[in-house]
């Protein structure tokens, strides 16, 4: 994989990382064409469409995510401290999701711009734009 020529996808949707307790039941309102759920001992973290989570429940809002296009070898060294260097440097958090395919990394929407600015100074290509609010 050569991480000095990556393509970025926006996602399409805004979403929201949302906090329940450890012992939560997975609730019905996780929706969107993008959901992570990941339960530790310490919390049950969900990732979705930020329409579909409740305003009570404890989360941060207006997300976009930015895929890796294609498959990340899981051999693959280095790569995800590279970009969170580059997001580093710009004074973008980032919050990151890794799946068996590949990376997402999921910024602020008002710090998309800065964020493709660094990702794009890194040699990469960033495709989409801000989903609507």
């Amino acid at each position: 994989m050569d991480s000095a020529s990556l393509v970025f996808h926006v996602h399409p949707e805004r979403l929201a990382i949302a906090r329940l307790p450890s012992d939560a039941p997975l609730p019905d309102w996780i929706g969107g064409r993008f959901a992570n759920i990941a339960r530790t001992p310490q919390e049950l973290s969900i990732v979705c469409t930020q329409a579909c989570v409740p305003r009570d429940v404890t989360q941060e809002r207006d997300k976009v995510a930015l895929c890796i296009e294609g498959v990340i070898p899981m051999t693959t060294v280095g790569l995800l401290a590279g970009l969170c260097t580059a997001l580093a440097l710009a004074h973008v958090p980032v919050f990151v999701i890794s799946t068996y395919d590949t990376d997402w990394l999921l910024v602020s929407a008002d710090k998309l711009g800065e964020a493709a600015r660094a990702l794009e100074g890194a040699g990469h290509r960033v495709l989409g734009s801000l989903p609507a609010g």
